[in-house]
């Protein structure tokens, strides 16, 4: 969005504007970068940060110092390693030695990669990956360890898959198999990032041995992006929904997209839903495990965010003709609750679960078992916040807080009406709003969420 259009926007959705204003006046970061003493190719690292990480980027950068560093080149090694898996126009005799050793270059000075397609994306991250070889070198000895077996971990996934697909199977035919992809692209960096966290002193060491929680962690957050992007995916000639649960709902693939076939659809992106809802407690317990608070919110805000995405998703017929995504304003919501502790992350995954229940539809084939796994969370988070979350009390907060949500809506829909035939209301709102619209346009764009 430009300032013109933002102006528009929050204009219509006065709460969102304020969450945004709520973030920047409430927002003390624990920590901070220390630009000074960077190094220059440490600079060019945190550049592509910003350009390939979105609003993660704001998040790793109020990291703990000890990690700071670390994290940002780990997510890069694993971004570049991304950009050459995902781009279907490397032959897959130049793809797979290329993820498969891709390990060796974190070790040859001025390593770069010029083949990806001029469109791709993050293409300019491996074209200039010799700042982010330098840097991985400075490291500690043991950060370097930890990185390196991870990015052979994954390197060697993806060229599994890859494999696979260059042969024509592009799908994911089991459960099983969906949830081993997700571990390679996803789950892998949840282990690799616990050792990272105990290494340096952030994390209990006992996380270590609980490897179904960090799993949980990276199967959440992948879920969630193959539930949202589906239909993304699906013009791309690709399919990451299992046909084990796709196919108790349709024939063929490509039946989700029917109009006709709508009901199918939604009851299909719903047994999704629930399969990633299986995870929400297992990140609930992770989290209290983390002893530092920037270490917390680098991992919270994340998870809170999927959740927020799974319910907008929830039976959502949208889904099934473009991209969506949880709005400026829900997004700076969740940053802010998800940084007040587990109490905060608590009753955000309660509030998202209550709405899901919410919009279950009782015609549903797994309406029983979605109502079921919904209190499961509940409960689990009641019992790790019982002071912030007690059964009735909450219940009675969430409705609430629903309630006002439709009150809230309804007017929405009421003053557009008014507006749509009265332009002087606008023009003046417009006046009054511009210079806090201007900040906050600066503010969406500083955390990449423009």
């Amino acid at each position: 969005m430009g300032l013109a259009s933002d102006s528009l926007y929050f204009a219509l959705h006065p709460d969102q504007l304020w969450m945004i204003v709520q973030w920047k006046l409430q927002r003390r970061p624990i920590h901070g970068r220390n630009k000074k003493h960077e190094s220059a190719t440490a600079k060019i690292c945190f550049d592509f940060l910003d350009e390939t990480g979105r609003s993660f980027s704001s998040v790793v950068q109020e990291l703990h110092p000890e990690l700071l560093l670390p994290v940002c080149v780990f997510y890069l090694i694993l971004r570049g390693l991304d950009t050459i898996e995902d781009d279907t126009s490397i032959p897959l005799e130049t793809k797979e030695p290329l993820l498969r050793t891709f390990k060796e270059n974190l070790e040859q000075d001025g390593w770069t990669f010029t083949g990806n397609r001029p469109e791709e994306k993050d293409r300019q991250l491996l074209v200039q990956f010799d700042n982010v070889v330098t840097e991985f070198k400075k490291l500690k000895p043991v950060y370097q360890a930890i990185i390196k077996d991870i990015t052979d971990k994954m390197g060697n996934g993806m060229a599994d898959f890859a494999r696979k697909a260059a042969y024509g199977d592009i799908s994911v035919n089991t459960v099983d198999e969906y949830d081993l992809y997700c571990w390679h692209v996803a789950g892998i960096v949840g282990e690799g990032l616990t050792h990272l966290f105990v290494e340096a002193g952030l994390g209990e060491a006992t996380l270590i041995h609980y490897s179904h929680l960090y799993k949980s962690m990276g199967l959440l957050l992948q879920k969630n992006n193959i539930i949202r992007d589906i239909r993304e995916d699906y013009d791309d000639g690709r399919c990451f929904w299992p046909k084990e649960i796709w196919s108790k709902h349709v024939d063929n693939f490509e039946d989700l997209f029917e109009p006709e076939k709508l009901e199918l659809a939604l009851n299909c992106s719903s047994e999704m839903v629930l399969n990633a809802l299986g995870h929400a407690s297992d990140c609930l317990s992770y989290l209290v495990g983390l002893r530092e608070q920037s270490v917390f919110n680098f991992c919270a805000i994340p998870q809170s965010m999927a959740m927020a995405t799974l319910e907008l998703c929830f039976r959502n017929p949208a889904l099934f003709e473009r991209n969506i995504k949880i709005t400026k304003g829900d997004a700076f919501q969740l940053m802010i609750e998800s940084s007040q502790g587990i109490e905060g992350v608590c009753e955000v995954f309660c509030r998202y679960v209550y709405r899901i229940q919410q919009k279950n539809d009782p015609k549903d084939p797994n309406f029983l078992s979605i109502n079921i796994a919904c209190e499961q969370v509940e409960k689990f988070a009641e019992a790790l916040a019982p002071q912030s979350i007690e059964l009735a009390k909450g219940k009675t907060k969430w409705k609430a807080l629903v309630a006002d949500e439709e009150r809230f809506q309804h007017q929405a829909r009421f003053n557009e009406e008014i507006w749509s035939t009265t332009g002087r209301v606008l023009a003046i709102l417009a006046v009054i709003l511009i210079l806090v619209l201007g900040a906050a346009w600066l503010m969406a764009a500083r955390f990449n969420l423009a």
